[in-house]
């Protein structure tokens, strides 16, 4: 079953994430109201928290960066992603499962 924070759609896939700067270590930390929550190791100002979560996603779901982009939350705790590519949805929900 496709958990609620992820959505296919024909572009991509979409992830809505719960975001938490400012954490010990950057990690999936649970679920938070039908998001995925992320911890991030770094603080909110200057975008640094939006640079390291697209970091770490690539790293996580072995997908360039450039296949990652903002759809919406790029000033706020609730973001939505999308990430285009090989990847499958099934990949994606197994490496991010909290």
């Amino acid at each position: 079953m496709t958990p609620i924070w992820l959505k296919e759609t024909p572009t991509g896939i979409v992830l809505s994430l719960y975001c938490q700067p400012g954490a010990k270590l950057t990690k999936v930390a649970g679920l938070h109201d039908g998001c995925l929550k992320i911890s991030l190791q770094a603080p909110a100002m200057e975008n640094k928290a939006n640079e390291l979560l697209l970091v770490w996603l690539s790293k996580q779901l072995r997908v360039p960066q450039k296949q990652i982009r903002f759809l919406s939350g790029q000033n706020s705790r609730k973001k939505r992603l999308e990430i285009w590519g090989s990847a499958t949805s099934e990949q994606i929900s197994q490496i991010l499962m909290p």
